[in-house]
């Protein structure tokens, strides 16, 4: 079979799995995406394969999670955060359903101007590769302080740096004594799972219990389905007004460039500069909302494919995120020495398996979401326990590490993932902190105590 037909059939993996999954509200990207990424590479997939599957899955998801964003008010997942007000205004004008077709317009055309413009600026910055993989551990140290001086608990973050660095060391000069070799997968998938693994614990716990208890079970009134359109497949053009076509174009240009800041951040600030050039809140929220899901999707795309195309280093929170495996996937793929899709796949090749991936995405995950968002979230609310899929992505988790190091892959994904979670969920060290003090661990201990 040809790698072109190989790539086909995981991006339409990627697109029906990924669309699923946007529909469970609360499930964080990193959680989910690591774990398959991962499976994919590990079962063998050719390098232009992994790349449309993660494509595939990057748009899905974000498309797919403005379901429950719009109709329940419910963020989809942790990018979909800063959309929650404007979405709650609209639900609040009784048009919940206009607030879910613009986001998903908006979402579909920031994805397809994202691809592009990362790879051309990841082929410009790809002249100044040799100096950042040489001071890759001087980056990563200073890119933990810069992430965590913008993240939400910022003094806490940048205080845990060094004890985390310490911590992530000892155990992994305590795993190299046992299976003498140095884990990569186990470590960032115990950071990956861990603010569900500390859901799961608190459960466990007879004083963290109480404040999961629910007397009764939650309501949410959903607006009937309403199409304005002709066929299977709106066109995303006559969703969005030529102004909101035209904010949602450059928000996501310009958010593409700056593949080194959050893509919550990002999402935030491009929703603010829309909405200050809108008046009234029809108008300031349904703009907004188009801007701001397709900037998750630009952000997403630039930041695994950028790093990827001009270094092979993760240098941006979604490459130390969700995009991780694409990295580093042992013994697969490395980013120290780089042998990973950076030496594996041409400039051309990033934009052609990138565009399957989208393409394949969009015919099945965004006709999906405008005609049947309804019915599948009644669906998804009456039938899917979301305690069973934070449990599926857990298992799924040990499994990868087990592969990795048996019995002691997976006793470190978990303390890492009980650790991890702990200081996410309550000191608010987020998980792209902890995936840069993990690259950058190494040096820091190195010059700190010559360990």
């Amino acid at each position: 079979m040809s790698v072109l037909m190989i790539s086909l059939l995981f991006a339409l993996l990627g697109a029906i799995l990924f669309t699923l999954i946007g529909l469970v509200s609360g499930t964080d990207e990193t959680a989910i995406m690591v774990p398959f990424t991962l499976l994919v590479i590990l079962l063998g997939a050719p390098p232009e394969a992994v790349l449309s599957f993660f494509m595939a899955a990057v748009l899905a998801k974000h498309l797919t999670h403005a379901i429950p964003t719009a109709l329940m008010g419910i963020p989809g997942d942790t990018t979909a955060v800063p959309l929650i007000d404007h979405a709650s205004s609209l639900r609040r004008l009784g048009v919940p359903h206009v607030a879910l077709r613009k986001m998903l317009s908006g979402g579909l055309l920031g994805a397809f101007i994202a691809l592009p413009t990362a790879v051309l600026f990841g082929q410009f910055l790809g002249q100044f590769a040799d100096f950042f993989k040489s001071a890759s551990g001087l980056i990563f140290t200073l890119a933990a302080v810069l992430i965590a001086y913008f993240s939400k608990g910022k003094w806490v973050s940048i205080a845990m740096i060094i004890p985390f660095a310490f911590f992530i060391k000892s155990l992994d000069q305590f795993s190299f004594q046992i299976v003498e070799k140095h884990l990569s997968i186990s470590f960032f998938l115990g950071i990956a799972i861990g603010p569900m693994f500390y859901d799961l614990l608190l459960s466990l716990s007879s004083s963290g219990r109480a404040s999961l208890v629910r007397t009764k079970p939650k309501e949410y009134h959903l607006a009937p389905e309403i199409r304005a359109w002709k066929g299977f497949f709106p066109n995303p053009f006559r969703v969005l007004t030529g102004r909101q076509a035209a904010h949602t174009s450059v928000t996501s240009f310009i958010s593409s460039l700056t593949f080194a800041f959050s893509p919550v951040g990002m999402t935030s600030l491009m929703g603010e500069i829309v909405g200050s050039r809108n008046k009234g809140v029809y108008k300031k929220s349904t703009s907004s909302l188009a801007a701001m899901n397709g900037v998750t999707e630009s952000t997403y795309i630039a930041e695994a494919i950028i790093p990827l195309l001009a270094f092979g280093i993760p240098l941006s929170p979604v490459a130390l995120g969700p995009a991780a495996p694409l990295f580093n996937a042992p013994p697969v793929f490395t980013s120290d020495p780089v042998n990973n899709l950076h030496n594996l796949l041409t400039p051309w090749d990033f934009f052609l398996y990138g565009l399957i991936g989208l393409v394949v995405a969009a015919i099945i995950a965004y006709p999906f979401a405008m005609n049947y968002a309804r019915t599948a979230t009644v669906f998804v609310m009456k039938n899917i326990s979301q305690e069973a899929i934070v449990g599926m992505f857990v298992g799924l988790a040990c499994l990868l590490a087990f592969h990795e190091a048996q019995l002691v892959g997976v006793i470190l994904t978990l303390t890492m993932a009980t650790v991890g979670g702990l200081i996410n969920r309550v000191l608010g060290v987020g998980a792209g902190v902890q995936f840069m003090i993990f690259y950058g661990a190494g040096y820091m201990m190195t010059n700190l105590l010559g360990a």
